[in-house]
């Protein structure tokens, strides 16, 4: 099937949205939002698949009018924002939650548990809403985690102290913890912070993607993906229209089927959903 007959074929669009469908100042172009509009005329849906939490992405969410799930955290929740309807969630154990905040007070580190609708912190925390690259999430102190614990999708522990983040980061692989996922790396905005983030195991947007297709009938080759990112990788092997722009990482751009000649500064998604729109006149 050609690019063109493929293009005629899309009836779904999944964007992510730092690198992506967001400029570097955090704004959706234009045309896009244009184009998004007439796309839709004609039956066309318009999602996002982001790394941001849930309510990090209700006022694009918004400024798009989508009505269909949203898949954040890279797959551990897929919500409908407009309908509050949950599709699936990831939750992680609450004895793994009790356990993180616990070490976390040993070695004196700052903590966060990321739910849907906010990133919860403590006084003791209160360097949480500075230190964590959250983009656009809602952090709110409260007195204690106890009411927290439950719901939660990710802890995040961020610290200077690489090592103690190591030591912490052991306790929550095989064979001390089980169905988890724990992600060690360095900030790339915070000198000298080192984070952990711990999720459950097995969810990535692809995988999210994949649900979301089965619960709206559509198969994936009636699916286009735009993506600039490692964690967007997962999404370029489900088998839909892979699209990459300009400034996306060489390793995606292997996968693409399209790359656009813009950035993300440029509005390059228009350039892609102008290219679905005249397949479909």
């Amino acid at each position: 099937m050609s690019d063109k007959e493929r293009l005629k074929n899309i009836k779904l669009i999944a964007s992510d949205l730092d690198g992506t469908l967001l400029s570097n100042r955090g704004e959706i172009g234009d045309e896009t939002k244009q184009l998004i509009k007439r796309l839709k005329e004609k039956g066309i849906l318009f999602t996002f698949a982001s790394g941001r939490v849930h309510s990090a992405l209700s006022g694009y969410s918004k400024e798009l009018d989508i009505d269909i799930p949203l898949i954040s955290l890279d797959g551990c929740l897929i919500k409908n924002h407009c309908a509050d309807k949950v599709l699936f969630e990831a939750f992680l154990s609450e004895k793994y939650v009790r356990k993180a905040l616990a070490l976390a007070d040993k070695f004196l580190l700052n903590i966060a548990l990321c739910h849907s609708e906010a990133i919860y912190f403590t006084e003791h925390n209160s360097v949480i809403p500075q230190l964590m690259d959250k983009f656009g999430a809602k952090y709110e102190e409260v007195e204690s985690y106890r009411d927290y614990v439950s719901n939660t999708l990710e802890v995040v522990i961020a610290s200077d102290s690489k090592e103690n983040v190591k030591r912490i980061r052991n306790k929550f692989t095989f064979p001390h913890a089980r169905g988890l996922s724990a992600s060690y790396f360095k900030s790339q905005t915070h000198r000298g912070v080192y984070y952990l983030e711990i999720r459950k195991k097995g969810c990535s947007k692809g995988r999210a993607l994949l649900k979301l297709l089965k619960n709206l009938k559509l198969k994936t080759n009636q699916c286009a993906i735009i993506g600039d990112w490692y964690n967007d990788i997962s999404l370029f092997e489900i088998g839909a229209l892979n699209v990459t722009l300009a400034n996306s990482i060489p390793e995606l751009k292997m996968k693409a089927d399209i790359t656009t000649n813009k950035s993300n500064n440029e509005d390059g998604v228009a350039e892609f959903l102008e290219m679905v729109l005249k397949a479909k006149n």
